[in-house]
């Protein structure tokens, strides 16, 4: 292995694990029976929502994704 596939995996391997933490640290989208019965409440309450740490780790979330995938695919190619 050459250095530069030895940088690209060592970045792929913390590009997957930063995937693996941020979707573990997301809650869950469904708040089981309460959020089905205040389900119209949701929607005026989120105006907020964009703020939160969840909706950062949300967008954070494609971003590492896309990183891992083109990581891989450049390091098949390599």
């Amino acid at each position: 292995m050459s250095t530069l596939q030895i940088i690209l995996a060592i970045f792929q391997l913390l590009s997957g694990l930063a995937v693996t933490v941020i979707v573990l640290m997301q809650s869950g989208k469904s708040a089981g029976l309460s959020g089905a019965i205040s389900g119209g409440a949701d929607n005026f309450l989120s105006k907020g929502k964009a703020k939160t740490w969840d909706a950062k780790l949300a967008k954070l979330t494609p971003v590492f994704a896309l990183v891992f995938v083109v990581l891989t695919f450049v390091l098949n190619i390599i």
